[in-house]
């Protein structure tokens, strides 16, 4: 845990799903949404501060960034909901952003990236979250001098302990520049990943306890499903780790050598979060085997009752066969106690049977 911020705890269930760009769009066409989607509304946080100072604004009008545009200090623009192109076009156009970088804002299967244009970082990196289970939601940010521009979907902040941090004055972040900020933001998102993946390995560890006592087809399903949790977390987190690697390599001067610094903290933390999905990966597919081994093995014990059972009805099923047949002279037919010493026989036979396969470990 670092002095600029804490876990957040932020949940949800969503998974939202976008087509991408229009086909036979233009390059850097911005669409709008089809008229009968239900579109969040867009609504704009900016957050200004330097060492001494800090201000905030809220609006669901762009306007309020133009005032910010070119000011000393650190600018923050936070912008939830992405569905309105003309909030996106206003923002391009007082910042400079680059209109494919805008694209890629509206298409929200975007793999984690880091590009760079003329004056301008453009970075994608996703926020997992689980409750039930794993949901990722994609966050694209702009650094253009000292002002990043963030964008999302979902209305719920999760930035709020580093917001805290800003408005406190605690740590680096009141100093620092915009770089450092964005550093930040990509911090807690690679610590969000922490508590799912410890999530994930609870899980883990019940389907296993599960899988050795009772295998059932819920079982089957539970795993599979873990399994690809586990397979989007990992599609996320190593794109991601390039991303931090790119940010820290950077050439443009846009992150300073300070940052870089925290940034190889990051990468650190990005590369333990890949070692834990790799291990838990190989755990998931290690209890499939077993969950088949396990089934394999209920399945041998039932065939080896069953075999028991008929072994030890073999010899009785003779002895029965033997005194039904239906010959007029037999020698035990007069016997006072002919019916009883067959059952005597036969019960000797089953506990001698049942004492040899005990002795053996067969019962």
């Amino acid at each position: 845990m670092r002095e600029d911020h804490a876990h957040g705890k932020d949940r949800s269930t969503r998974v939202r799903r976008k087509p991408g760009p229009t086909t036979g769009t233009p390059p850097g066409t911005l669409t709008a949404p089809p008229a009968d989607a239900v579109i969040p509304p867009t609504h704009i946080r900016v957050l200004w501060y330097d060492q001494d100072h800090c201000e905030e604004q809220e609006s669901g009008e762009a306007s309020i960034c133009a005032a910010y545009a070119g000011r000393t200090g650190t600018t923050w623009i936070d912008v939830t909901g992405v569905g309105d192109p003309a909030v996106l076009q206003e923002l391009g156009r007082t910042y400079g952003l680059h209109p494919l970088a805008l694209e890629d804002i509206q298409n929200l299967r975007e793999r984690p990236k880091v590009e760079t244009y003329e004056g301008q970082k453009f970075v994608v990196f996703r926020l997992a979250r689980i409750s039930g289970s794993v949901s990722m939601e994609q966050v694209s940010a702009f650094l253009v001098g000292s002002t990043l521009i963030t964008f999302q979907e979902d209305p719920i902040d999760p930035w709020e302990t580093v917001r805290t941090a800003i408005r406190g004055g605690a740590g680096r972040l009141r100093s620092a520049g915009a770089d450092y900020l964005l550093y930040s933001l990509i911090d807690v998102a690679l610590d969000e990943v922490f508590p799912v993946i410890e999530q994930l390995g609870d899980q883990l560890e019940d389907l296993e306890q599960a899988v050795i006592d009772n295998p059932t087809p819920e079982t089957l399903g539970l795993i599979f499903s873990l399994k690809r949790e586990l397979l989007m977390l990992r599609k996320t987190v190593w794109p991601e780790r390039e991303v931090v690697l790119g940010l820290q390599q950077d050439l443009s001067g846009l992150i300073k050598d300070e940052t870089k610094l925290y940034l190889r903290d990051a990468y650190d933390h990005a590369v333990q979060l890949m070692d834990m999905l790799e291990t838990y990966r190989d755990l998931a597919s290690n209890m499939l085997d077993a969950y088949l081994s396990s089934l394999s093995n209920r399945m041998n014990d039932i065939m080896k009752t069953l075999t028991i059972i008929s072994t030890i009805f073999v010899p009785l099923t003779f002895i029965v066969g033997l005194y039904g047949m239906n010959f007029r002279y037999f020698p035990e037919i007069e016997w006072r106690y002919g019916y009883l010493f067959v059952w005597v026989v036969m019960a000797v036979v089953v506990i001698i049977l049942f004492r040899y396969y005990r002795r053996k470990h067969w019962l």
